[in-house]
Order: C-alpha cells, then structure tokens, then sequence
C-alpha cells in the first residue's frame, strides 16, 4: 500500500527544484559599471535626438517619406512570405513563451528564480516607457499617413517607437545578459543583435513602420537592458519574498496535517434511583472481569438488619419450640 503523502502541483515542483544543484558559485550578478552607465547616458541621448528629429520635422521625416515612396514589399515579392514568419519574432506574445520556456528550465536546474523574474521586470520596463511614448506622441504609421511630407504625430496613432523592434532588442537579449559566462554572453549577444536588425528591417519592408519608428524601437530596448542592474536588488528580494510565502504555505500545509489528540475519558457520576440530584463524589469507572452467578459468595451487606439465612432458620425453630401452634417455616 503506497503510504507517501500527496502533494500539489506546485509543492512537487518545488520538491523537484530541492533536488536539483544549487546554483553555480561562478554566477555573478551584473553590475552597473562605468562603462555600462556610458552606454546607457550614448543611447538616451541617441534617443532624444530621434525624438527631436520627428518633432521638428527635420530630415530624418523626409526619409521616411522617400522610403515609404519606394514601396520596398514591392520590390522583393518573393520574399514576402518568409519576412511574414520572420516579423514573428518581435511579437510579444510567442517571444515571451519562447524565451520564459527556456529560463524556466534554467531556473529549474540552478535552484534560482532570478530569471524568470528578470524576464519579468524586463518585460514591465517595456511596457511602460515603450507604451506611454506611443500614446503619449500619437503618430500615425505609413498606411494611414494623410499629409505628406508630415511626421504625422498626435494623431492618435501607436507606431512610435516600434514595438516589434524593442520587444526583439528585450526578449532576446535578456538571454545574453543573464548568460553564464563571457563566451556565451557574446554569442548570445550578436545572435539577438542579427535578431533585433532583422525585425526591424522587416517592418519597414512591410510598410507598417518609418524608419525613424524602427531606430527608436532599437534604442529604447536597449535602454532597458543596460538598466536591469539596477533592479537586481529588487529582483533579489522579489526572489526571497516568493521563496517565504513557499516556507510559509508549506507550514500551514503541515499543520494541517497533523494527527488528531487521542480523547480523555471523562469522568463518569454514579447516583442511586430515586435519590435526589445531590452533589455526589465522582467514580471512575473501571474494567473487571465477568463473573458468572453461581461462582459469587453470598455476602451480607455491612450494617444490615437482616440477618443471614442460616441464623434465620435457627430464629424460627426455637420460636416454634416455644411455642407449638406456631406454623413450621417454609423450605425448613
């Protein structure tokens, strides 16, 4: 009979996790150094400089003007089909499936959250600046423009920056930044880059964005990147949070499971019949072997009247003595 204790979904997951290899000592946390924080002040710059371009309607508009004029999808029509699947790549949605799959299993194997959390916190970043530049400039895509030769903004459009091109920057280069050695991290890093151009280019091949959109889009994810260590002391404790309310429901579980206390017995009041509901000392009641009629030795109860049955034959012959009309005892 199988005696071990069912457990959830989620305590078997954790069980496995038990099991498995602490994580690698080699394993540092990035830190923001001197030279990441010059890369992250080049590209705000980059970023703002773009932003003032579109604004001000300089030559960067008319660019993108004379790209849309060129109609690159028409250009390259066999190649449509497969830049279709490729654009796929910066959608949020089969990325992040993609990307959460893969960290999962390393958080699995290395006894950590920090990726998944990461992965997290990286998309939450993304969200927010990418999504409030986008409705907070409005401007209208490529197929939608109405006046030429205009940057089409606040218009109540959604294009700018290109979501596409910074979900491709985040999604695949999170994996090169929570690689686990320099070599990797490299590769990592250049196959996200390829990755990240290539979305890009795809957009504007298809007309759904300006050029301007798609430099903007590579900038702003790569602002994210290059900030995710200062959120490492917030990912630590988000870690350490999801590992107490663990320990936590783990002991309310075991509580729970606790055996049952064994019942006292209760003490039990012995009253005569007929005798008034007096207050009485109680008597435990005790255990004791059967005995059957005939083995039990007549006894007479202590300060009784009645006498016992050989005296009262002896009463009654010498009363019949005495006295001869006396009728004889019955049984005698």
């Amino acid at each position: 009979m199988r005696t071990d204790p069912s457990f959830t979904r989620l305590e078997r997951l954790f069980a496995r996790l038990d099991r498995e290899p602490e994580r690698p000592a080699h394993l540092q946390t990035p830190q923001m150094s001197r030279h990441r924080v010059v890369l992250f002040a080049s590209t705000l710059v980059f970023y703002l400089a773009i932003v003032v371009a579109v604004l001000t309607t300089s030559w960067l508009v008319r660019l993108d003007w004379q790209v849309m004029f060129w109609r690159p999808y028409e250009q390259l029509p066999e190649l449509h089909a497969f830049l279709d699947y490729l654009v796929v790549l910066g959608q949020r949605g089969p990325t992040a499936v993609m990307v959460a799959a893969w960290l999962g299993w390393r958080s699995w194997r290395q006894h950590t959250l920090r990726p998944l959390i990461t992965l997290g916190v990286a998309l939450l970043l993304l969200n927010i600046t990418v999504g409030s530049v986008k409705l907070g400039l409005g401007r209208l895509g490529p197929h939608y423009a109405t006046r030429i030769g205009s940057a089409e903004m606040f218009a109540g459009g959604d294009i700018f920056p290109s979501g596409h091109t910074a979900n491709a920057v985040v999604t695949w280069g999170i994996l090169a930044y929570l690689a686990s050695t320099v070599r990797t991290r490299r590769n990592l890093s250049v196959l996200s880059a390829v990755v990240a151009l290539s979305v890009g280019a795809t957009t504007v091949y298809l007309g759904t964005h300006w050029v301007s959109d798609v430099l903007l889009g590579w900038a702003a994810g790569l602002l994210i990147l290059l900030a995710l260590p200062w959120f490492e002391p917030l990912i630590a404790r988000t870690e350490s949070l999801v590992f107490e309310l663990r320990e936590y429901v783990r002991e309310r579980r075991a509580g729970r499971r606790a055996p049952l206390p064994v019942p006292v017995p209760t003490p039990v009041t012995l009253r005569a019949a007929g005798h008034s509901a007096a207050p009485r000392a109680t008597a435990h009641l005790t255990v004791r072997p059967h005995i059957i009629r005939s083995e039990r030795t007549p006894a007479t109860p202590a300060g009784s009247r009645r006498p016992a049955h050989a005296a009262a034959h002896a009463a009654h012959a010498e009363r019949g003595a005495r006295n001869p009309s006396a009728r004889p005892v019955a049984g005698g």
